[in-house]
């Protein structure tokens, strides 16, 4: 039997990878994608449920990034109205907060310039007579509120929308396959994977590992092996309380460590996330520590004085997803967040490797990756523009 050929093979079903997968079948390129458990099985499913503009990057002047993110937002905004919405966020201000009025004024009116002015990037000081209505918030020692707004989705079906959307322009997803292997030739990659327990190989002219946490991991199965990138993995654990937030989503300063914590309305209950410790081992295995729970159920209680006293028998649930961060020195919190596409070689190459990225800024890093691999492809007859494509929830 004779080994299928296809342009361009992608490993990894979570948000990058179906993103790559559509915009390259947008492109007109026939695409495999290879997903070892299900579609955003990983961090695509246990993220904070995003879609930012990234504020709190304006602190490490990663201007470039918050700019696409907005401009995404936006974007997703208008392609996936039933996915992606629109809400209110506030950033209560306390005289022990760490970021003073100013600074946050400053912050909000760049934000503002850089979306555009478009009017989902405006903000606004809620006036006092407003404050007791903010779902039980410490006024105690508040000076200020601000208002912005940033977007909500649901992580795992918006990436299930956009896989569906690469299906559509043909793109074919075999699930659950695992990769076993692959070999890198002069002009192209022979990939062998395992699916419905038979063997299988097909050749391409590129491989795309979108695996996530575990990107490192395939690129060990590759021959000859390819260069990697040292990269730390680092936990972002999240919990779920009872009760409800009516009038939107709380940016809030832990106490502990001065960090941006948030606190939002999610499928009726209360969403408080995030951590930043650094995991080692299974990427399947990670779970929030006891630590971290401690922590984000004391940084809630800390500003809605109803839950002081609380244990965590009062958490109904916890997740945690890993972030992909290049190793360096310094905080993860502080390190920058671009997302690095590292390839096998800088002239054509064969293999392209997606480290990090952002839920909000998918698509943007799918069109990168497309504009990267452009000289290793054919050149094909386009079926659609990723920029125009609706995005629709399973019916």
């Amino acid at each position: 039997m004779g080994m299928n050929n296809t342009d361009i093979i992608v490993i990894g079903a979570g948000i990058h990878g179906a993103g790559v997968a559509q915009a390259a079948a947008a492109a007109g390129h026939e695409v495999l994608v290879l997903e070892q458990r299900a579609l955003a099985f990983g961090t695509s499913s246990r993220s904070s449920k995003l879609i930012h503009g990234g504020l709190r990057y304006l602190e490490s002047r990663q201007f470039a990034l918050v700019r696409e993110c907005l401009r995404e937002r936006a974007l997703l905004l208008r392609l996936a109205p039933e996915l992606v919405r629109l809400q209110p966020f506030h950033i209560p201000v306390y005289r022990d907060t760490r970021r003073r009025p100013w600074q946050l004024r400053a912050g909000l009116a760049l934000y503002a310039l850089l979306g555009g002015l478009a009017p989902g990037t405006r903000f606004r000081t809620l006036p006092r007579r407003q404050w007791e209505a903010l779902d039980g918030l410490d006024t105690g020692g508040l000076q200020q509120v601000f208002q912005y707004h940033d977007a909500q989705t649901d992580d795992a079906a918006l990436t299930r929308a956009v896989m569906r959307s690469a299906q559509a322009l043909g793109a074919r997803l075999e699930l659950p396959a695992v990769f076993t292997g692959a070999e890198l030739a002069p002009g192209e990659v022979i990939v062998h994977y395992r699916c419905a327990e038979r063997e299988h190989s097909c050749r391409a002219r590129v491989l795309v590992n979108a695996a996530g946490p575990w990107a490192n991991q395939v690129l060990a199965r590759i021959t000859p092996p390819p260069p990697t990138l040292a990269v730390d993995l680092v936990q972002g654990s999240h919990i779920l309380l009872d009760g409800r937030l009516e009038r939107g989503f709380y940016y809030l300063e832990a106490p502990r460590d001065r960090r941006a914590v948030f606190a939002m309305p999610w499928h009726d209950r209360i969403l408080v996330g995030t951590t930043e410790v650094p995991y080692e081992g299974d990427p399947a295995a990670v779970a929030p520590t006891p630590e971290e729970m401690d922590y984000l159920l004391g940084t809630f209680a800390h500003y809605f004085p109803a839950w002081r006293g609380a244990g965590r028998e009062r958490i109904r649930d916890a997740f945690a997803g890993l972030r992909v961060l290049p190793t360096a020195a310094g905080s993860a919190f502080d390190r920058p967040r671009e997302t690095i596409l590292h390839t096998d070689r800088a002239r054509r190459p064969r293999l392209l490797t997606v480290y990090g990225g952002k839920l909000t800024a998918y698509r943007a890093t799918a069109e990168k990756v497309m504009k990267r691999l452009a000289a290793s492809l054919p050149a094909r007859r386009p079926r659609g523009d990723t920029r125009k494509l609706p995005l629709t929830p399973a019916t």
